[in-house]
C-alpha cells in the first residue's frame, strides 16, 4: 500500500508539471493514464466516482 500511495503521488506531481508545460506528448498521456489506473485501485475511487457523478448531475440540470 505504501508503494502504491508513493507512486500515485509521484504520478500526480508529474501530471501537474506536464499540465503546466502546456504540451501533451505521448509520454505525458501515458503518465496520466497510469495515474488514472492507480487512482482507480485506491480507496479514493468511490469518492472520485461520486464526485464526478454529482458534477455531471449538476451540469446536466443547468438550462441556459
Amino acid at each position: 500500500m505504501v508503494v502504491s500511495i508513493s507512486l500515485v503521488l509521484l504520478l500526480l506531481f508529474l501530471a501537474a508539471v506536464f499540465l503546466r508545460n502546456g504540451g501533451l506528448k505521448l509520454s505525458h498521456a501515458i503518465v496520466c493514464a497510469m495515474l488514472g489506473f492507480l487512482l482507480a485501485s485506491t480507496s479514493m475511487a468511490p469518492t472520485i466516482y461520486e464526485g464526478i457523478a454529482a458534477t455531471a448531475d449538476v451540469v446536466s440540470g443547468l438550462h441556459p
